[in-house]
């Protein structure tokens, strides 16, 4: 059950009674990570409340210094609140009024100072959340490039956004979203750029999210943004490379960063936006066109090789005779469909026990199933070996697709083009390829055709994603993002 949202409480003067709201709603004294350091300066009470693990204490040991220091300088005056708030040596310096605002802050890893008689509370931003330092991300590797990536921390991530986009243009709107998580959710877009109406259905979406927690972030925001239901196909395309974000956002897309995930969302996305990595813009023009070409052909292998290879098994007299040797050789007393999907299973649980094996027993793992499963299992007769050969070329496709959401979900449309070759032969193919293009075509992420520039055909922009073109020839953002600027380079004189 999701707790209501509690009413606004202002500051009371009385530190007294700040202190015992802190005790019975937060858990002072009670949570040994929540504290409160106590001063006496010009013989009024200051307090400061804080999270231990959330803020750098050497900020907090500074301010206190100074605060300190008063008593040597400053002589007792009605102007103690003004007097702190210049002595607080921070560049994030903000004062709030109700006792729920502070709070929030607090358990946010901020700082609260209150002072004895007045009814504001100031905050210092002293985070220092506990996490690791930008790295290449494991998912998105490149031979050339930058090798940091996005990181839990969504003020690092957003601090490598501008890095590569120093345009006073730029925005970062936050949100807090989860009555009890209370999660910071960050929308990125160029103001000048990005479609208005896109960016308002965004926010709104965000801020009709009600739950408890985000405690599985992005995934949870996407869930609430698009709706997605039982729909295998992503609708959002993630990233956690800082320089695929920025081309996105210089694009006219909208971002959404959430606090302690390394993924960022980018939308809106079409299906060939998942087809998209970031290698390919490392390379030549012609090297990258050739890189995206083979990828193309590793996913129309992970969908169509095994359906297209067992119907000839089906029917052999499909099959012209200089490629007779196609069809399988041997006969086994396991239907050849059986063994279709006990590989390709076996194949998705050896994907799943990598993910959670440790590193050093992967090698012995991978012995397994190369040698066990594979080779011994052609030679006891559970599999012939056309039908490990079929399944691995598709697997090898469906490892060569960038986004893990689209292999996965191209996988389920694979078994079921499979089922249906299975029960009705030539007219299941065409009935089931059919039915797939016509679900795909129907897909809309956020208003967004997803076979855009496909369906519907747009010549020039299916043409750029065909042939990877230089810098200097694209010129003009992909119109399916409605950008308010179409233009990416000034026209010629």
């Amino acid at each position: 059950m999701v707790p209501e949202k509690t009413k606004e409480t202002p500051i009371s003067k009385d530190l007294a009674v700040i202190e015992e709201y802190m005790k019975n709603h937060v858990g002072l004294n009670k949570s040994f990570d929540l504290g409160v350091r106590k001063l006496m300066i010009l013989k009024k009470g200051v307090h400061i409340y804080y999270v231990n693990g959330l803020t750098d204490a050497s900020y907090i040991i500074q301010i206190v210094e100074e605060l300190v220091e008063v008593n040597d300088h400053e002589r007792a005056t009605s102007r103690l609140y003004e007097i702190v708030h210049n002595r607080l040596v921070h560049q994030s310096v903000e004062p709030v009024k109700t006792i729920e605002e502070a709070v929030d802050e607090v358990l946010s890893g901020l700082i609260a100072v209150f002072v004895e008689g007045y009814q504001e509370a100031i905050i210092v931003d002293v985070r220092s959340y506990p996490g690791r330092q930008p790295s290449e991300p494991d998912t998105e590797k490149v031979v050339r490039g930058s090798r940091d990536g996005y990181v839990e921390n969504i003020i690092v991530n957003t601090a490598l956004t501008r890095r590569r986009i120093r345009d006073p243009r730029l925005r970062f709107e936050i949100f807090r979203i989860g009555e009890r998580s209370k999660t910071d959710i960050s929308i990125a877009y160029i103001n000048d750029v990005a479609n208005p109406s896109l960016i308002e259905v965004i926010k709104k979406e965000l801020k009709s999210i009600k739950i408890d927690g985000l405690t599985m972030a992005d995934k949870t925001v996407e869930e609430f943004l698009v709706k997605q239901g039982y729909n295998p196909y992503p609708l959002v395309r993630y990233t956690e490379r800082a320089d695929v974000a920025a081309t996105h956002l210089l694009e006219g897309h909208v971002l959404i960063f959430v606090d302690t995930s390394p993924s960022v969302i980018i939308t809106p996305t079409t299906y060939f936006h998942h087809l998209q990595h970031a290698e390919e813009y490392r390379q030549s023009p012609a090297v990258g066109t050739f890189v995206r070409s083979t990828r193309f052909l590793g996913i129309l292998a992970s969908l169509f090789l095994l359906p297209l290879w067992y119907l000839f098994v089906l029917d052999p007299s499909l099959l012209p005779e200089v490629i007779k040797f196609v069809g399988p050789n041997e006969q086994t007393n396991i239907p050849v469909i059986v063994q279709l999907f006990i590989a390709d299973f076996g194949v998705e649980m050896f994907r799943v026990a990598a993910i959670h094996t440790p590193t050093p027993l992967s090698t012995a793992m991978g012995l397994i199933a190369a040698v066990l499963i594979g080779q011994i299992a052609i030679d006891v007769g559970l599999f012939q070996p056309e039908v490990i050969l079929y399944v691995a070329v598709a697997s090898i496709g469906t490892f060569a697709t960038p986004s893990y959401e689209l292999s996965a979900a191209n996988k389920m449309a694979r078994l079921f083009l499979l089922i249906a070759v299975a029960f009705f032969h030539i007219p299941g193919l065409m009935v089931g390829t059919t039915l797939f293009i016509l679900f795909v075509t129907n897909i809309k992420s956020l208003n967004t055709p997803y076979l855009w520039p496909l369906m519907p055909f747009s010549p020039i922009a299916f043409m750029q994603i065909l042939i990877r073109r230089s810098m200097p020839g694209a010129k003009i953002r992909p119109s399916i993002v409605q950008p308010r600027n179409k233009y990416k380079q000034p026209a010629k004189s």
